[in-house]
C-alpha cells in the first residue's frame, strides 16, 4: 500500500524554516539555480520533484521522502520477514558525528528497515519525518557510542525544542549533540555527554541548525 503526503511543499517551507535554511541554499545543494526551490514552493513549478532532486534533500535535511512526497510504504502482506503494516524508515548513507565533526554533502538513502507503527506512535514520532543515521565518533558516550544506529525525528526540531538529544548542523557540520535551554532568551547550550570533548555552554540559536530529535537508539552486541 502506498500513500502520499497531502501538501509536500508546505511540509518543506516548514521544515526549512524550522531547520533555518533559505530557499536558495537549498538548490544550490541540489545543483539547481537558485530560484528553483522558491518557485517549487510558491508557484508550484515544478509540480513535483523529481525523484533524485526529492532523495538529495531528504538526504540534507534528515527526513524520510514520504514527507516531501514520495511514497511511504508499507508493507499490506507478509513479505521477506517483514509483518503486515510495518512502515519502512530510510537509514541514510552519512554519519553523524560525536566526535569532531563530519561533512555533509547530500548523502543517499542506503537501504530502509522496518519499524511496528505502534511503537513508532508510542515514541511520539511522525513516521513521515523519521530517517535513520550512524553515530560516529565518543563524545556522546556512554549514552551513544560509535556505531550506534538513531532514530531521528526530523518534524521534532525548534519548533517544539525542548532539552534532549539531537542531530543538528554547525558550521555545515553534522552532529549530535546534547541540547539544553541556557539562561536567556533564545540561548541554548550544545553539550558532549562525554567530558574529555568539549561542549558549548552559551549560543544563541541562530548558531545551529536543528536538523531532528534522536528519538531511539540501536547498537550492535560486541
Amino acid at each position: 500500500m502506498t500513500d502520499f503526503v497531502h501538501d509536500p511543499r508546505a511540509a518543506l517551507d516548514r521544515l526549512l524554516a524550522d531547520k533555518g535554511i533559505d530557499y536558495a541554499r537549498l538548490s544550490q545543494v541540489i545543483g539547481r539555480n537558485p530560484a528553483y526551490i522558491q518557485q517549487y514552493i510558491k508557484r508550484g513549478s515544478p509540480r513535483r520533484l523529481a525523484e533524485q532532486d526529492r532523495a538529495r534533500i531528504a538526504a540534507y535535511l534528515g527526513v524520510s521522502e514520504a514527507m516531501l512526497g514520495g511514497p511511504v510504504q508499507r508493507v499490506a502482506t507478509p513479505a521477506r520477514g517483514r509483518g503486515p503494516g510495518m512502515v519502512l524508515v530510510p537509514k541514510l548513507a552519512i554519519g553523524a558525528s560525536a566526535g569532531a565533526g563530519a561533512s555533509v554533502d547530500g548523502e543517499p538513502v542506503e537501504g530502509e528497515v522496518a519499524f511496528d507503527p505502534k511503537w513508532l506512535r508510542d515514541l511520539g514520532a511522525d513516521p513521515r519525518a523519521l530517517s535513520i543515521i550512524r553515530v560516529e565518533g565518543d563524545s556522546m558516550a556512554p549514552t551513544l557510542d560509535d556505531g550506534d544506529d538513531i532514530l531521528v525525528d526530523g518534524g521534532d526540531a525548534a519548533a517544539r525544542l525542548r532539552d534532549g538529544i539531537y542531530v543538528l548542523r554547525m558550521d555545515d557540520v553534522l552532529m549530535v549533540k546534547r541540547i539544553a535551554r541556557a539562561p536567556g532568551q533564545g540561548r541554548i547550550s550544545v553539550i558532549s555527554d562525554n567530558p574529555h570533548y568539549r561542549s558549548w555552554d552559551d549560543l544563541p540559536m541562530a548558531a545551529i541548525q536543528l536538523i531532528g530529535r534522536v528519538v531511539w537508539t540501536g547498537r550492535r552486541v560486541r
